[in-house]
């Protein structure tokens, strides 16, 4: 007996607003307010973003996904994140009964609230996290103009 999905109303209804929601809502987002977004494919890892005095840190769930399918960009104030799960291939003589586990490719976008130093960011992953440590432009404060007589 195979085991089969099948959707119910209210998650139809949910699909076809986001399929919508696609089409019809702006690429841009605020001014200042993070935002992310599936692409391609249906992986859509989830991520964490916060702040210290000196850097902004965010944390991508990337369980399952090695380093050299990842990719690291930052354009202006506008950070990329993208790569790809592999499916796991079944073994010979298994037929799946259910299937729950996501793969493909995926591309999180992330605009960030003030620029970053972009020689100094940090990548790594640890256990299925990609931590990524962005520091904080030095914004001068005060410079003082001499005038002259």
């Amino acid at each position: 007996m195979k085991l089969v999905r099948t959707p119910t109303l209210g998650g139809l209804k949910r699909d076809m607003d986001e399929l919508f929601e696609r089409f019809f809502t702006p690429f841009e987002p605020a001014p200042f307010e993070p935002f992310a977004r599936a692409y391609e494919g249906v992986y859509q890892p989830v991520f964490d973003l916060t702040e210290n005095e000196k850097e902004y840190v965010i944390r991508i769930e990337v369980p399952g996904v090695p380093k050299e399918n990842l990719d690291v960009n930052l354009e202006g104030e506008m950070l990329t994140v993208t790569g790809h799960k592999e499916k796991v291939a079944k073994e010979k003589g298994e037929n799946y009964l259910w299937e729950e586990r996501e793969a493909g490719k995926f591309m999180r976008a992330i605009r960030l609230p003030k620029p970053v130093e972009p020689g100094k960011i940090e990548a790594a992953t640890v256990e299925g996290v990609l931590t990524i440590r962005l520091p904080k432009k030095e914004v001068a404060l005060k410079n003082k103009i001499l005038i002259k007589a």
